[in-house]
């Protein structure tokens, strides 16, 4: 839904009813280039924005033949069993609640070569399939990432709306409902459709199962949803069905995605508004330039912090025709960030500010119980963020904030940072010589600065080793997480790397050729050689035994693993890094 189209006439609620794309009979409001969708809940500019949001259905409808998925997680978990499992694109015991853990799912997704000839993303699933990105429309895009996340971790998700007969509708994981029941004709999902969830484990051996009429699906609107990439044919349909164990979520999609639109998106019931500053993957962009009719969304799909204070973000979107999302860098991110239509202080054609019309930055609301009814609220994490809706002046100024920390910062300046998070891992490392977090951390960071120099002023991985690195780099190496047991090793401590490192530079000072130092790491099942050191200089009483101090699938491992380094090795560098 591209802003060129913002001179097309739309658009008359329409008089009649409109076919689902199942057939059903409903009643939709305007439509946005041919699409019908339905009038938002609230304003953009509601002055019943709230925290706390609105109550919805009871939680009973979740019982009912309408739904789509089972709920058994709150957005807000942290420590209940499920909370804890390792996921997509996080470890286990991770801390984070489901909103975090989304925008590390986003974030994920890597980059790949898209079927328009431009970067896209892949979508990566908890049960080991892989998809190129779905052609579809941009607030499509969004609606489709939340939703899918939602559905596959069992946790509540629905969007409010009306329709032009003004009935208050919810289209979510407890089906397509009003307070009254089922809507209109839709789909009893779970009494129809088959969710083949329990699979995940199995399917690469038992073959994936597939739905033949979700496959023949299409979206409503334009005959523009070909995922020709699949097969000669394919419609979203197919896509769904190839993505989806749990079938009733693709036949939602067919619904969500064809029947909302970003009117839906700049509703303060469904998300809203954020502080420039919390931009976090997952979150959505959107471009509002009238009050009803076409807008543009698009999500965030990675944040970088190079200093403080300043942000890189990068925006995904899919369009109309629809289309794989274009993965823009953010130099071209940056342009959509500072326009007007994003909500910023100037005033349309039609003499309403921009900063009344619903754009931009949004997070989505979390569907929360609530007495008895879910509610789509603002979580108390993120409540230090949300701009009220009717505050048209914070939200206009909202553009001039991202103008400011989305300045472009110089390859010193992002030197000077690298080298900081370098030297903040070293000290984490010299209190906790064991931590496996800390290497992957520091050793993330040089991989940073071994780009930044060779982009930014021609030099070579040796002369960035030679200057930048000391040898307790070398001395705790990079392991790999789940195949070293010295990564479950959470009280190791600084009189203990004071050893490490003592014997490490005897070691390195030894007549002769050059030896590279010994890797701290479990060798021969343990980690007797420094214990015996130790012991040589009187300080075995400072020498603690291995204790698993978190869960340690790989406690039996003989020898820990050292992960593949990109460092200059320590003989060819070591005359320049120690003194003469």
């Amino acid at each position: 839904m591209m802003r060129a189209a913002k001179w097309m006439l739309w658009l008359l609620v329409l008089a009649g009813c409109e076919a689902t794309p199942t057939g059903e009979t409903i009643a939709p409001g305007p439509e946005e280039d041919g699409k019908a969708f339905f009038e938002p809940a609230a304003e953009p500019d509601a002055k019943e924005d709230s925290l706390l949001g609105q109550k919805g259905l009871p939680v009973g409808a979740d019982r009912t033949d309408t739904a789509v998925w089972e709920v058994k997680n709150a957005w807000e978990d942290v420590d209940t069993a499920a909370a804890r499992k390792a996921g997509v694109a996080w470890p286990a015991d991770s801390g984070l609640d489901w909103n975090a853990k989304y925008a590390l799912w986003i974030k994920s997704m890597p980059r790949i070569d898209g079927e328009w000839g431009y970067p896209t993303y892949q979508m990566t699933t908890p049960y080991g399939k892989t998809l190129p990105a779905p052609a579809i429309e941009c607030a499509e895009t969004a609606i489709f990432l939340r939703a899918t996340f939602a559905s596959w971790y069992q946790l509540p998700f629905f969007l409010e709306a009306t329709d032009a007969r003004g009935n208050r509708l919810y289209l979510g994981h407890f089906g397509f409902r009003t307070a009254a029941g089922r809507y209109a004709d839709t789909p009893r999902f779970k009494a129809l459709y088959a969710d083949h969830s329990s699979k995940a484990a199995t399917w690469q051996a038992e073959g994936w199962p597939s739905d033949a009429k979700l496959r023949g699906r299409k979206l409503g609107g334009s005959q523009d949803d070909a995922q020709e990439f699949l097969f000669a044919g394919a419609r979203a349909g197919a896509y769904f069905d190839e993505l989806f164990l749990n079938k009733r979520v693709g036949y939602f999609m067919i619904f969500a995605l064809s029947y909302f639109g970003s009117i839906n998106l700049a509703d303060p019931k469904n998300t809203f508004n954020l502080a420039p500053e919390a931009t976090r993957e997952g979150d959505v962009l959107i471009e509002r330039w009238q009050r009803r009719g076409i807008g543009h969304t698009l999500v965030v799909k990675n944040v970088e912090k190079p200093v403080a204070d300043v942000l890189a973000v990068e925006l995904i979107s899919g369009s109309m025709p629809r289309r794989q999302a274009k993965w823009d860098s953010a130099e071209a991110s940056r342009h959509y960030l500072t326009n007007m239509y994003t909500g910023g202080p100037d005033v349309g054609d039609d003499g309403v500010p921009y900063a009344k019309l619903g754009g931009g930055m949004k997070r989505w609301r979390s569907a929360k119980a609530v007495d008895g009814r879910w509610v789509n609220v603002v979580t108390a994490a993120d409540r230090a963020a949300f701009v009220d809706a009717s505050d048209t002046a914070k939200i206009a100024a909202r553009v001039a904030r991202f103008e400011e920390i989305l300045r472009e910062v110089g390859p010193e300046e992002k030197r000077d940072v690298l080298l900081a998070q370098i030297e903040d891992a070293r000290a984490h490392l010299r209190r906790f010589p064991a931590s496996c977090s800390a290497r992957i951390r520091r050793e993330e960071a040089f991989s940073a600065l071994y780009d930044l120099e060779s982009d930014a002023f021609g030099r070579t991985r040796h002369a960035v080793d030679a200057e930048f690195r000391e040898l307790e780099d070398f001395v705790l190496a990079e392991l790999e997480y789940t195949k070293s047991k010295t990564c479950c090793w959470n009280s190791s401590n600084a009189a203990m790397y004071d050893i490490v490192m003592r014997m490490a530079s005897e070691e390195i000072a030894a007549e002769g050729e050059c030896r590279a130092p010994t890797v701290f790491r479990a060798q021969g099942g343990g980690y007797q050689r420094w214990a015996d050191y130790a012991a040589s200089i009187g300080r075995a009483g400072d020498w603690k035994a291995w204790s698993e101090d978190e869960p340690c699938a790989q406690r039996d491992v003989v020898d820990d693993t050292e992960a593949e380094h990109e460092w200059t090795p320590w003989c060819e560098v070591a005359a320049e890094i120690q003194p003469e």
